[in-house]
């Protein structure tokens, strides 16, 4: 994973949403869909291996971690939330700010992780 002025995130991901990724070449997260306004990157691999893992799998019957560096002067613009707990840290990108957030991307998405 690169370093340099970089932050390394997550993102736990089913199926269908993992297919769009590979579509891209590993490159870039795909758009939200109309009832999905915030795009949700987490600060550890724990939080999102909890979330692939315990909603992915029961609700697509699989959950993939992602893990990617994202430059660290663009997701900087954002504030770190905590959503339900002090180990689940994420940033709260909103949807119309993806593009920005996918060329912020260096290097490409991995797959750490995979459920069941």
């Amino acid at each position: 994973m690169p370093t340099k002025d970089t932050l390394t995130l997550w993102r736990p991901v089913g199926p269908k949403e993992l297919e769009l990724i590979e579509q891209s070449g590993m490159r870039a997260f795909p758009p939200r869909l109309p009832d999905q306004p915030i795009f949700y990157p987490v600060l550890t691999e724990d939080y999102a291996v909890k979330i692939a893992r315990d909603w992915n799998v029961p609700t697509s019957g699989a959950g993939f971690v992602t893990r990617f560096a994202v430059e660290r002067s663009f997701i900087e613009k954002y504030d770190v939330q905590e959503a339900g707990g002090r180990s689940h840290l994420e940033y709260w990108i909103p949807a119309e700010d993806l593009d920005a957030f996918n060329a912020a991307i260096v290097g490409s998405i991995e797959v750490v992780r995979s459920f069941p």
